[in-house]
């Protein structure tokens, strides 16, 4: 078991390994939009990212999964009626990122 200080840097290396691929900069952008907007469901990501860049439906969703997974920064739960998915940004992950994703 990760001791909290050892878990946030993981999810450091985590981040900035992920951030190192990002080649269009659709990652950041995400990662911007989490930041500012501290929920939002793949249809808002959806919208919000396909004014600057060329994505489809499922590989906004594909993103967004991967950084909730994988990264382990974002939790869900699902809006009142069941429909939808909602991703906030953890708070105790939210400097982090922000700091990560300035740096870069």
């Amino acid at each position: 078991m990760l001791s909290p200080s050892d878990l946030r840097k993981e999810i450091e290396r985590r981040l900035r390994s992920y951030l190192s691929r990002d080649k269009s900069g659709i990652r950041k952008a995400l990662l911007r939009l989490l930041i500012r907007a501290k929920s939002m469901t793949v249809p808002q990501i959806h919208e919000a990212l396909s004014t600057k860049f060329d994505v489809t439906y499922h590989s906004v969703a594909s993103m967004v999964g991967i950084v909730a997974s994988k990264l382990g920064i974002l939790s869900t739960h699902k809006m009142k009626d069941g429909a939808l998915g909602v991703y906030e940004l953890k708070a105790q992950y939210a400097d982090l990122v922000e700091q990560v994703v300035a740096s870069t």
